[in-house]
């Protein structure tokens, strides 16, 4: 039975879908596994070179002891060797979700009274 990697690279299919980055991002969480996965993001694919981002430092030095054993399962995924060395760096800091401070102000937020009453007036006529 052939690998899905494989059949991929053979079909004809539009050039966003068979770009070789593409296809290496997409087999990175197959080859690695869920639970390296869930802490890592392949980024690009540059010269066969994969670029991995990893959480952070230990992520960094454990990976890369495992580095040839990715490989090889990158090579297995994709059917062909398109990827032949993996980089693997640290995330940059990603920010989370923050909570408003206040709430929005309406047209007691306008500073000026003529403004506000202008904008009250406009919204009456249905033009704002």
């Amino acid at each position: 039975m052939e690998r899905a990697g494989s059949l991929i690279g053979k079909l004809k299919l539009s050039p966003e879908m068979a770009d070789p980055e593409t296809r290496a991002r997409a087999a990175w969480t197959l080859a690695a596994g869920k639970k390296i996965g869930a802490h890592t993001l392949a980024s690009a694919l540059v010269r066969g070179t994969l670029i991995v981002e990893v959480e952070d430092m230990v992520w960094q030095k454990q990976l890369n002891t495992l580095r040839h054993f990715l490989l090889r399962n990158l090579k297995e995924a994709l059917g062909e060797e398109l990827v032949t060395e993996i980089d693997f760096r640290p995330m940059p800091p990603r920010r989370k979700p923050q909570r408003a401070v206040s709430a929005r102000r309406g047209t007691d937020g306008i500073a000026d009274p003529v403004l506000a009453m202008l904008y009250r007036q406009s919204k009456k006529l249905g033009t704002a």
